[in-house]
């Protein structure tokens, strides 16, 4: 019997990863057995390698919060046989196995069809850090975002950051603003939308006020902890800030006053539980956004893995990585 490949994270003493192999699974009623042809590399999946992150909540158990595949058996009366389809969120790669494997068995009510304007690879390229960009824009957009807006968007060379500076442009934006701290980055976030490229230090006080001058009309925030609690001030009078990240933390140090005083907007955008049927609009949508010509993209096998996540963590990857699973005939 042919086996396959999976990355697998278990837990002893301490967290540790392998390749594993093993047998073909079998889908129970309403489930679809897939062939993965792509998945991609997302900051939670760099998290569930490491040790009480909490992004995983049992063990053992495959990451990848992302994937695209063909359907090989199904058990769901939505999809066939030879069904290319996509799938992110949920409880995909946190509390069930996901995209890290040549195959996967994933509930019915979880997939999408892949839209005819959009490739398996290109929507592995977007995978949830894209969709989450989306679903902030339009939630900008909802709270008056207009192509005379300003909007900064932070963590600006991460795959949420560098869609959203993509996906404003698209809308004709004028005044995008990039907050980084990656200097040898400015020329490559001009070149994907941004107006001007700052740098905390460039004006963030040493000490926060309650209020500063009202330098933004929205911000896309990826970041979270002191970095968006410093940022609120400076956000004016009816502005909204669309939170969905929190590599710097998830304390949030503030005060009423930009709430009551400028009626500023905190707005959570969680990419996880949309239900499915605002999924494929969205997914329509990047298609016709499609990928820009200016991103990095890299790609990596199963095996190289930790890298890529160590990479994450570090602060140091920059663009979007997609994992080819290279599947074997089954």
């Amino acid at each position: 019997m042919p086996t396959y490949k999976r990355f697998r994270v278990s837990k002893d003493q301490t967290v540790s990863y392998q390749i594993e192999n093993f047998e073909k699974p079998q889908p129970k009623e309403n489930e679809v057995l897939l062939s993965i042809n792509y998945s991609s590399v997302n900051y939670k999946d760099a998290l569930a390698t490491r040790d009480n992150t909490g992004v995983l909540r049992y063990y053992p158990i495959t990451p990848g919060i992302d994937l695209a595949g063909t359907v090989l058996v199904s058990n769901h009366p939505d999809f066939e046989v030879g069904d290319t389809v996509i799938a992110n969120g949920f409880d995909i790669g946190v509390a069930h196995d996901g995209g890290f494997s040549q195959l996967a068995v994933i509930p019915g009510e979880w997939l999408v069809h892949l839209p005819k304007n959009l490739s398996e690879k290109d929507a592995m390229i977007f995978g949830t850090a894209g969709f989450t960009a989306a679903l902030a824009v339009d939630a900008l957009k909802k709270h008056g975002l207009n192509s005379d807006s300003r909007v900064l968007v932070t963590g600006a060379t991460g795959g949420v950051g560098s869609f959203a500076i993509h996906f404003l442009k698209e809308l004709e934006i004028k005044n995008i603003i990039a907050l980084s701290r990656k200097e040898t980055k400015i020329d490559e976030l001009k070149k994907l939308g941004a107006s001007e490229v700052l740098q905390p230090q460039s004006f963030l006080p040493e000490k926060a006020r309650p209020l500063s001058k009202q330098l933004f009309d929205f911000v896309i925030d990826s970041v979270g902890g002191d970095l968006l609690s410093q940022l609120i001030p400076f956000v004016g009078y009816g502005g909204s800030l669309a939170l969905c990240g929190n590599a710097a933390g998830i304390k949030l140090n503030t005060t009423v006053l930009p709430f009551i005083l400028r009626s500023v907007n905190l707005l959570g955008i969680d990419s996880v539980n949309v239900p499915l049927e605002k999924r494929l609009p969205v997914w329509e949508e990047l298609g016709n956004w499609q990928v820009p010509e200016t991103l990095t993209i890299n790609t990596t096998t199963l095996e190289k893995l930790p890298d890529v996540a160590e990479s994450l963590l570090a602060g140091t990857h920059v663009g979007r990585t997609i994992v080819e699973l290279n599947t074997p005939s089954v």
